[in-house]
This record gives structure tokens, sequence and C-alpha cells, in this order.
């Protein structure tokens, strides 16, 4: 088959590459699209991603459509996509038998094996290839309704629907979402969804705050301005009730402790890096704010297509650029655009 195999920062190489093994209780898919997400993007800058630093060239890529061509039952008794059905895939498998994944916390899993992820050794291929073999519970079956595109966007759509989920309730509640990139815009709109009013996002990037308008986002920030807490003051009165912090910019998760009110809600989604951060622990004493971690997605990725469905989420602006394999090397470039690209995917046909 036809890959990009990443072999150090700035080097990836479209390649002929085995067709993986059907082992049993996994299905083989042909990739009909795969989105670049910020941990591809990572890679391909740096050569790793945070900690995680691959053992030897791989193939990256985990929000896919794929369609189903092979299947090996084996002795599983679980059910089997059927040849033929049209999926998007759950990129993370973890062990399902471990205390995490029986008590309903799959995302925390300990074995947890990601498509296109130095996190193992070796690393795990993923979808930038024409096929990939995944676990048949990974797979969730597209409606109609869902084109290519759309289905290779409901990962990045579940890890901001766990992460509204993480609160008790964004219903009536005043919203604030740091960073306006695809994970930030879709975070505010899945809030907008779920009943948060206003729901307000903050951007460094003049261009990202007009999209945030565009898209319907009850008002923007500029953090850099000298009278945002003035400005929170007059949207908000003592603050916001929950801030979704989605940059993954020390500077934004520590600006949120001053515009959450008492009693308010704090969600980290953004990864941080590799180094520690101060944090005000005296205002998360003060003010007795609440400090939630929200990482991936658990099993929502039903929940995810159905939102999409039903048009409750819009995801036609996201999609900025479609370009074939071989222009995979322009892609990685265009992915890495802040200011003009949401998301960048690769059609393989």
């Amino acid at each position: 088959m036809r890959a990009s195999l990443l072999y150090g920062a700035k080097d990836i190489r479209l390649e002929n590459y085995p067709v993986p093994e059907l082992l049993p209780g996994m299905v083989l898919l042909r990739i009909k699209r795969v989105g670049i997400c910020g941990s591809d993007l990572h890679y391909y800058a740096d050569g790793y991603c945070g900690a995680f630093v691959p053992s030897r060239p791989f193939i990256l890529g985990h929000e896919l459509t794929g369609l189903v061509v092979a299947v090996n039952t084996g002795n599983d008794k679980t059910a089997m996509p059927a040849i033929g059905d049209r999926v998007t895939v759950n990129p993370a498998r973890s062990c399902g038998t471990c205390g995490y994944c029986t008590t309903g916390l799959s995302n925390l899993c300990r074995h947890t094996i990601m498509l296109g992820s130095g996190s193992t050794n070796p690393p795990t291929n993923g979808a930038m290839a024409e096929f990939v073999a995944v676990r048949a519970d990974q797979c969730h079956q597209l409606p109609a309704a869902i084109d290519d595109g759309f289905g290779a966007m409901i990962e990045p759509l579940a890890v901001a629907l766990h992460a509204v989920k993480q609160p008790r309730s964004v219903k009536d509640r005043k919203v604030l979402i740091t960073g306006g990139g695809t994970i930030g815009l879709l975070t505010a709109l899945t809030a907008k969804a779920f009943g948060a009013i206003p729901v307000v996002l903050s951007d460094v990037v003049a261009e990202r705050r007009k999209s945030a308008v565009d898209n319907g986002i009850d008002g923007v920030l500029d953090p850099g301005q000298k009278d945002i807490k003035e400005k929170v003051k007059e949207l908000t009165g003592d603050g916001f009730d929950i801030i979704f912090e989605a940059s993954g910019a020390g500077a934004a998760l520590y600006q949120a402790f001053d515009l959450v009110k008492p009693g308010g809600t704090i969600v980290q989604i953004g990864t941080l890096g590799a180094a520690d951060i101060p944090l005000p622990a005296n205002q998360l004493m003060v003010k007795e704010i609440k400090l939630i971690g929200s990482f991936r997605y658990g099993n929502i990725f039903d929940e995810a297509i159905g939102l999409v469905a039903s048009g409750k989420i819009n995801l036609s602006p996201f999609i900025t650029d479609v370009l074939p394999l071989n222009n995979i090397t322009h892609a990685m470039h265009l992915g890495a655009d802040k200011i003009n690209s949401l998301k960048v995917q690769i059609e393989i046909n």
C-alpha cells in the first residue's frame, strides 16, 4: 500500500509499505479521509511529541473515515462491522479489562494503544496510508448524512464533547473558551449546543476571533488587551461560571484564575507541554475554584455522530483544505498555519 512515513523532523516520505496484518477481532479499513491533528504537526515539526520519541519511522494520523474491506472474527463473539460499512474510529484502543475500563474511564487506561503515535515502542502506525487495521469495537458506523470529511472530524469533536461533560452542566452557564483552534472552537459550539449562554471565545489571533463570530459564538476577547478584566466584568458580573482552556498556553491557564467567578470551574483541555507551570494556589483556595482535567474521550463517539447528523453541530467551516496523499508535506505546512487553517485533511482514493 501507499503510506506516508515520518522519519524525523520535517522528513515525511511517501513509500510502499506492507498492508497491516489482520489479527483476530480486527477490521481492515481502506482509508477515505484522514485529518491532520496538532500532535501530527508536533511530530512533523520536531520529530517527537512531548515525551513521545519514536523509535523508528512510522505512519501518522488518527482522525479518519474508512471503509471496511475485511474482518477477522477469530473466536471473538463481539459484533463485527460488515464489509462495506463506512466508519469513523476511536483511535485510542484501551485494554477493556482494567479497573479504569470497567468503570467507564477507558480514556485513563494505562494500556491504551493510540493510532499514529510514538507513545508505544515500537510506534503504532496510523491512518495516513491506504489501509489501517483496528479492533472491531473501535469502529463507529457513519450515517449517509455525514460525509467522509465530517466523519474524520468526529474524533476532535469527541474531545470537545468529553470536555463539555466534565462540569456538572453548562446549561445557562456563562462560558469562556481560551484558544480558538479546532478543539477550542468545537468546544465553544458544543457548549452552545448544550445550552451555555453566553459562550465567549478568547484568542490572541484576530482571524480566529473573527472565525468564532462567523460561527455564531456570542462574543470574543483578546487575552492581551489591558482592560480584559473590566470587559469580563461587563459581560458576566463576577466572572465566568466555567472556563475551558483549550490553547495549551500556560499564560491562558494562569489568566483563567482571574476571569473565573468564585466557585467557578476551569477545565484544562490543551496540552501544556512538559514543563511544570506555576499556578495561583491562593486564588484556587480563596475563590474555591474547581480545576478539572479533560483527557481525550470516553465512549461518546456515537453521541458525537448524533450531534452532527442532527444538525446541532455544523462542521462545514472547519475543513479548510483537502489534499491527496502525495501532497502530504504541503498538507503539513498548511496545517501549521494558525491564521488560515482550522483542519487540513488528506483524501485517499
